[in-house]
């Protein structure tokens, strides 16, 4: 029945949103991530903490938790429970599962409903929904981290700029108005960090500092 595959296709896509790559990977370092730095099991919190492999290792794999939601997920519940459903039904498929799959990172079970700010889950689903809307949204991030190294604020006018970019590569309306939903959603998980940056208290994400020289000794008269 199609009301099943929508039901098994918005709880799949949830548990595989829940599994908690950052807190998994901390944990296997002997780190509860959730107890230092920003306490956020996100992958800028992991690679600030325990270094870039492990940054990037949780940044490609919560990317990956969103793109095997929309494809994948989608595509069985459509093969096992809904034979024969049309393509727009198949495309509904696809939302449920991808909006489901960001919800369960942002709000894990496994971590009493507290999750990350699912920045590379959402884009792990633009991927496969929109990766044109994707490319231009991570132009914005990119120029606003380099201009101003915080990760936060990248984030936040990428995530601001997402139903523009829908619009402007040709998305339709329905399209536009649930990455808006997206995009806000991704904003709302970043209010501590706004909180900061309105006070100056955010912290950047800062380069390697070459070595101090050592001082050349004083001459004596």
């Amino acid at each position: 029945m199609p009301i099943v595959a929508y039901i098994v296709t918005v709880l799949a896509g949830y548990l595989v949103g829940s599994i908690p790559t950052g807190f998994l990977v901390a944990k296997a370092r002997g780190i509860d991530i959730r107890t230092v730095g920003s306490g956020n099991i996100g992958a800028t919190n992991v690679f600030r903490q325990i270094g870039t492999v492990a940054g990037v290792f949780v940044l490609l794999m919560d990317a990956l938790k969103g793109w095997v939601a929309f494809v994948l997920l989608a595509k069985l519940a459509a093969v096992w429970l809904y034979p024969g459903a049309s393509a727009q039904a198949q495309e509904a498929l696809r939302i449920c599962a991808g909006l489901s799959v960001i919800v369960g990172h942002n709000y894990t079970c496994w971590l009493h409903f507290k999750g990350g700010k699912g920045v590379a889950t959402t884009a792990g689903v633009l991927l496969a929904w929109v990766p044109w809307s994707l490319l231009i949204i991570l132009c914005v991030w990119v120029v606003v981290f380099a201009l101003t190294r915080y990760v936060s604020l990248a984030s936040i006018c990428a995530a601001a700029s997402l139903p523009f970019a829908a619009w402007f590569t040709g998305e339709g309306l329905a399209t536009v108005i649930i990455t808006a939903a997206m995009g806000a959603l991704a904003i709302y998980k970043h209010k501590a960090n706004i909180k900061r940056l309105i006070s100056g208290t955010e912290t950047r994400l800062a380069t390697k500092k070459a070595a101090p020289q050592p001082e050349a000794p004083k001459q004596t008269p």
